[in-house]
């Protein structure tokens, strides 16, 4: 079974009252269980992870390797304004990661620095946007495992 890692970054675990004219009133408790239904209709095991610590973002993605997951899942938050540091970490994983925003940060004149370490960027979808990244990361996690076997 693929398993999928999926991290919320800096003031996501405050979905549904953080600007719900962007983000909607989705809570994040009930964007997970969207999450968890989702994977799991598709045989896809995920284990959802929030902080608000740059540090442990990394420490998590650095550490997803070796805990046995095949791709991760990560919604940088409000670090993706200015974590290199974050870019860097992606960029260096072991396993694919694909970074995902619920809003359209190009319409919003945003720049995600951290983009750029990810194997690519979904955006602008709400909590769609989610169930997109897991299906992306899931296939490929599994090109992943066939190419090392």
């Amino acid at each position: 079974m693929t398993r999928l890692l999926v991290v919320q970054g800096a003031n996501m675990d405050l979905l549904g009252v953080r600007q719900p004219e962007i983000y909607g009133t989705t809570t994040a408790a009930e964007l997970d269980e969207m999450i968890r239904q989702h994977a799991g209709e598709h045989g896809v095991a995920v284990e959802i992870v929030y902080t608000n610590s740059e540090s442990e973002l990394m420490a998590r993605i650095n550490a997803a390797p070796a805990d046995g997951f095949d791709a991760i899942v990560c919604n940088t938050g409000s670090f993706c304004h200015a974590s290199y540091p974050i870019r860097d970490c992606f960029a260096c994983a072991r396993i694919p990661v694909i970074e995902v925003h619920m809003s359209n940060q190009l319409a919003r004149e945003i720049h995600s620095v951290t983009a750029a370490g990810a194997v690519g960027v979904i955006m602008g979808f709400g909590h769609e946007t989610y169930l997109i990244g897991i299906d992306v990361a899931a296939r490929l996690a599994g090109r992943t495992k066939k190419e090392k076997t």
